[in-house]
C-alpha cells in the first residue's frame, strides 16, 4: 500500500476517533470512509491495536515534528526554547492523543496501546515500527531534551557549557508539561519558560 493510503486510513481512523470512544470505533467504518476493503485495513494494520499503535506513533512523530521546527524557528536560543513551551502546550490542546502520550494520563475514549514492543510479524516497514515501543512521558521528556541540546549546543559550543545546556532543557521540557496539566494565563507559557532559564543560555 502507497504511504498516501495509509496515511488516509490513519486520517479516517483519527477522525472516527474524535467522535466516539475507540472501543466503539469499528475497523469496518474505518475502512469504508477510506475507501478501501477492510481486508485492505487487516493487511495494512494487522488488527484493531495495530492500527491504534499506528495512530499513536503518528501523532508521537507528528508531536516531534514540530519540536524541530519551534527549534529551528529562531536565532535567541531563550526563544527557541519557549517556542518549544508553546508548541507542547498547543499541541497537548489539540490533540488528545499528544496529551494523554505527554502525561500518561489515558482516558477510558482513547486507545491505551502498551507502550512496550509487541511481537510483529507485519511486511510493513512502517507496521513494524508502530509495533516497536511507544514513547512514554519519560521518553519524550528525554527525546525532547536532547533535540533542544543537539540544535542550542552547535558545533561551536563548549564542551563545560554540555550538562549546564542539557539541565536548563530538562528543565524547559518539564515546565512545559506542567503547564499541560495545569495551563497557565494565556501567553504565560513563554514567560515562564524566559523567567525559569539561567542567564547563561544565550
Amino acid at each position: 500500500m502507497m504511504p498516501a493510503a495509509r496515511e488516509s486510513l490513519l486520517d479516517a481512523a483519527y477522525t472516527a476517533l474524535l467522535r466516539r470512544p475507540w472501543s466503539t470505533v469499528r475497523m469496518v467504518d474505518v475502512a469504508a470512509v477510506a475507501g478501501v476493503s477492510r481486508q485492505t485495513l487487516y493487511n495494512e494494520f494487522g488488527s484493531k491495536e495495530g492500527l491504534a499503535r499506528a495512530l499513536v506513533r503518528r501523532e508521537a512523530d507528528a508531536y516531534l515534528a514540530g519540536v524541530d521546527r519551534a527549534l529551528a524557528g529562531h536565532s535567541d536560543p531563550r526563544e527557541r526554547l519557549a517556542a518549544v513551551a508553546e508548541w507542547t502546550a498547543k499541541a497537548a490542546r489539540g490533540n488528545a492523543l499528544v496529551r494523554a502520550m505527554l502525561t500518561g494520563c489515558w482516558s477510558e475514549r482513547l486507545p491505551a496501546p502498551t507502550l512496550s514492543a509487541v511481537p510483529s510479524s507485519s511486511a510493513v516497514p512502517a507496521q513494524r515500527r508502530a509495533d516497536g515501543p511507544l514513547p512514554s512521558p519519560t521518553d519524550f521528556v528525554a527525546l525532547v531534551r536532547d533535540r533542544a541540546v543537539a540544535a542550542l549546543g552547535g558545533p561551536g559550543a563548549a564542551k563545560g557549557d554540555a550538562p549546564e545546556l542539557s539541565r536548563a532543557c530538562e528543565l524547559i521540557v518539564r515546565l512545559s508539561l506542567s503547564c499541560v496539566a495545569a495551563p497557565p494565563a494565556e501567553g504565560g507559557i513563554a514567560e515562564l519558560v524566559r523567567g525559569a532559564l539561567p542567564r547563561q543560555v544565550r
